[in-house]
């Protein structure tokens, strides 16, 4: 299933030109600007599944407006219900300790026993408690809520059957329409979820419920226990159990329960009777006398939530008004009317960005690279792509949606700071892949980066920023001092050249790069600088007074690695642009002045020349999706804002939108939410600019070829 990127051509300047304008006091046509890029679909394409969520849950659907053909799709854009909280484990039969994940280092001879988690390779104990505890916990697909469909001659119809589709997706409202034929006779179709609710609910319309020839299924797959599941395993039937608790004509409850887990799905609908088909597998039949019936499915993590017998029409009703609320609020811009032909394709990508992110992205936890569709890393989440999850969110003038995120460092806190104390550091060192709890999964890479610690800061940064509320510095001052006393206290000091480095022992966040003989990679000690800068900054807006070990770090820093007037990926390796793999994974170096805002210690002539070396010598197939929006960001703030653009529509796989907007990667990683927070991110940041820039929309080029309104940004430090 390679696919290449559908890109409209960047060509010449068109003949007619328009201005770029911040009409600011014009008030943009915020519906129409959402609308004109609903999703329709005319056929199946598995890459082309819809979502509808609120959040913290998501129920993702095919061409049927339900997940009627959840095998079918398993290898596209998976058919997956999950929650924020929905999580298991399998048993730990083999009695594993975390403790057997360590691994001693001394990356600098200093005496230190500094234990980190990673995978052992050798067979034996050490290798299968890392097995263990990388897929435990585990992300449960909820479960498969479901069209069965009947032909004429009483055969279940398969989905090549289903002809005359026509499915559209109102982002406005976040209400799926879909409608198709079966053996003629039409089906309709209307999907939404609720905003407060973790319930999805439908609305079905068809001379078929007569001839009893439809009815809905819900089905519980087993946990895969692997990298990606796509929720289609209905092996390991004995593994679990799935009981019809109660039923009625009108609501049903059912229990699922894993030896990790147990849930139940409420079930509410108009007329009928739901009864257990195969094992694992339910049915609703509706009453032979409707032409129209409605089902809402809730899921729980417990039975003390009682049915509400709310059916579609409330469930359609807080869809729209929830979705009206978020479109209003927050920042918005307009493309129309310029003449650039990428203007359409990149409103296009901002708008189903925004739907979304907010869909699967807006909970208390950073969320996992794939959402609330399907697992990947097992579903854990990963916070080095928190800062792309999150950051976004504030940029756009929605910054409570990225504080709700934050409430993960308070409840993770004391297990950082055992992380940090477990290597012999003072305060705390955030885990990279952890479940919503904080529990660290062992891997020999995610162990030794380290990009992830200042992210706290720059979003705590922003959420004061918006409002400058003291509150704000209250409430987060612990999360960020803790964030920079391990950040000064990591930084070895080097007493040959009396300054301090950042490793041995780091990987980057281009990983291609060894921890043992890596260290001052460019991208981390830039951000490594800001970060104790602002912290800094932190303390003298709270009366306190400045951190002495933090501001001999901030002035005795290792200086950003250099190398015939180009900044290296690391001081360690001299051959960055000479050795094949440097050249591959993410361009990392660009991010030292990009995401990070410029410091003292960056040269923006050194810069350009890097940013000039990087594009014509990467490896720009070997990339991931947020690596365009990085260099885009970059190319602003050097003032190039052709290139800019350029950057962000790269003719490269992993820089491909599919139709449904997600990101897509690879054969694996079929979407990839990183990549839709740096389009929203590097966006928010050409329109608005940042702390030195001058002007509206300094990151877009002023040859007239762009027309645009925007509203409600903030601008980037």
């Amino acid at each position: 299933m390679i696919i290449k990127s559908k890109l409209l051509s960047i060509g010449l300047c068109a003949l007619v030109f328009f201005s770029c304008e911040g009409q600011q006091g014009g008030k943009i046509d915020r519906k129409a600007v959402v609308q004109r890029h609903n999703v329709v679909n005319d056929k199946m394409d598995t890459l082309s599944s819809l979502t509808v969520g609120n959040g913290v849950f998501a129920y993702t659907v095919d061409i049927t407006g339900m997940q009627s053909f959840p095998e079918v799709y398993k290898n596209g854009v998976s058919l997956g219900t999950q929650s924020e909280w929905g999580w298991s484990s399998f048993p730990n039969e083999g009695d594993y300790k975390f403790e057997e994940t360590l691994k001693s280092y001394d990356f600098n001879n200093e005496g230190r026993d500094a234990k980190y988690s990673i995978q052992h390779k050798e067979p034996g104990r050490n290798k299968d408690a890392t097995e263990y505890y990388r897929v435990n916990p585990h992300r449960l697909q909820l479960g498969n809520v479901g069209l069965e469909l009947y032909l004429k001659n009483g055969q279940k119809a398969k989905i090549e059957d289903l002809t005359d589709v026509k499915q559209t997706l109102d982002v406005w409202t976040g209400i799926i329409s879909s409608e198709f034929s079966v053996d003629g006779d039409v089906v309709k179709v209307s999907t939404a979820a609720h905003q407060s609710e973790d319930k999805v609910a439908v609305k079905v319309s068809s001379d078929l419920i007569g001839q009893n020839r439809i009815k809905v299924f819900v089905q519980y797959p087993y946990p895969s226990g692997k990298f990606l599941d796509e929720g289609t395993n209905y092996a390991n039937a004995q593994e679990h159990q799935s009981k019809l608790i109660s039923s009625s004509a009108d609501a049903s409850i059912l229990n699922h329960k894993l030896k990790g887990a147990s849930y139940y799905t409420f079930l509410d609908y108009s007329e009928g009777n739901v009864k257990e088909g195969s094992t694992h597998y339910f049915v609703y039949e509706p009453a032979k006398k409707l032409k129209e019936f409605e089902l809402a499915a809730r899921f729980s993590a417990t039975d003390s939530i009682k049915s509400t017998a709310a059916l579609y029409t409330s469930t359609a009703e807080s869809s729209t008004e929830g979705w009206a609320d978020f479109w209003k609020s927050g920042a918005a811009v307009d493309f129309e009317g310029s003449t650039d032909p990428r203007a359409n394709e990149l409103e296009r990508r901002i708008v189903l960005s925004q739907y979304l992110t907010k869909v699967q992205c807006g909970g208390s936890n950073p969320p996992q690279e794939t959402g609330l569709t399907f697992n990947s890393w097992y579903g854990k989440p990963h916070t080095e792509m928190h800062w792309w999850h999150g950051v976004h969110f504030a940029l756009w003038g929605r910054p409570e949606i990225m504080e709700e995120t934050l409430t993960y460092y308070f409840r993770t806190y004391e297990k950082a700071k055992a992380l940090a104390e477990r290597q012999g550091y003072k305060g705390v060192r955030w885990i990279k892949m952890s479940d919503n709890d904080g529990n660290e999964s062992p891997s020999s890479v995610a162990a030794f980066l380290i990009w992830q610690q200042p992210h706290i800061i720059y979003m705590t940064e922003l959420a004061y920023r918006d409002k400058q509320d003291p509150k704000v510095l209250e409430k987060y001052k612990d999360l960020v001092f803790a964030s920079a006393e391990f950040m000064a206290d990591y930084a070895y000091y080097d007493k040959e050249k009396d300054r301090y480095n950042l490793g041995k022992g780091v990987i980057p966040a281009q990983e291609v790069f060894r921890a043992v003989e890596t260290f001052n990679p460019t991208y981390e000690v830039a951000y490594w600088d800001w970060a104790l800068r602002i912290a800094q900054e932190w303390k003298e807006r709270l009366g306190e007074p400045r951190d002495k070990k933090w501001d001999e770090v901030i002035n005795k820093l290792a200086p950003l690695p250099v190398q015939g007037n180009v900044y290296l990926a690391t001081e360690s390796a001299t051959d960055s642009y000479t050795f094949p793999k440097w050249m591959t994974d993410h361009p990392a170096v660009l991010g030292a002045l990009g995401m990070v805002p410029e410091s003292p210690k960056l040269d923006k002539e050194i810069m350009k020349n890097t940013l000039d070396t990087v594009w014509a010598k990467w490896t720009w197939g070997h990339t991931w999706g947020w690596d365009f929006p990085m260099t885009a960001m970059n190319a602003a703030r050097l003032d190039l804002p052709n290139k800019a653009l350029d950057a962000l529509f790269m003719d490269i796989q992993t820089n491909t939108y599919l139709k449904n907007g997600h990101n897509f990667q690879d054969n694996r990683l079929r979407i990839y939410l990183p990549g839709n927070g740096g389009v929203l991110t590097a966006v928010a940041m050409m329109l608005e600019g940042w702390d030195a820039s001058e002007g509206d929309f300094p990151g877009f080029p002023k040859d007239g070829s762009w027309k645009i309104k925007k509203e409600g940004f903030k601008k980037m430090p």
